[in-house]
């Protein structure tokens, strides 16, 4: 159980977040977490770890391929800079419900994987070239399939 009741939030706390600066806001926020995360993990969590992980960044697969990938509303795309458009030839492109494989790129024999920020469908995907950005966009699913699960007396 989370210690909702360690973290000092009450009507002053409006005005005096409002007059801070965003230096002493940041230092704040990581006091706090320094007092909260500790006591729930026996001192294994850094709050700044907590803080980086949350940050946006790229998706690199090994050392050739550097990949980005991001969604919107309705959809994922990732983004691989390609500039040699003749390997577009020998790509091969798959994907599952929460990853992306692409083979073949840069090397033959090299093959990626890059899991996706949401499930997507089977069908529906598409991916263009253009400008040496190699674009793939796949549609976002929303079918959460839940099986419902009998208790049976003993």
């Amino acid at each position: 159980m989370f210690p909702w009741n360690l973290f000092p939030f009450n009507k002053d706390m409006k005005n005096k977040l409002q007059h801070m600066k965003p230096d002493e806001i940041d230092q704040f926020i990581k006091g706090i977490m320094g007092n909260v995360m500790p006591s729930q993990s026996g001192g294994a969590i850094n709050p700044q770890d907590v803080v980086n992980h949350f940050k946006s960044h790229p998706t690199q697969q090994g050392n050739t391929l550097n990949s980005s990938a991001f969604e919107t509303h309705d959809s994922v795309f990732v983004r691989i800079p390609i500039k040699d458009e003749s390997l577009l030839k020998d790509l091969r492109i798959y994907h599952t419900a929460n990853q992306l494989m692409v083979e073949h790129i840069p090397e033959r024999d090299a093959k990626h994987s890059i899991t996706l920020p949401a499930m997507v469908k089977k069908k529906g995907s598409s991916a263009k070239y253009k400008d040496g950005i190699l674009e793939i966009k796949l549609i976002k699913s929303y079918d959460i399939q839940y099986s419902q699960i009998d208790v049976t007396e003993i």
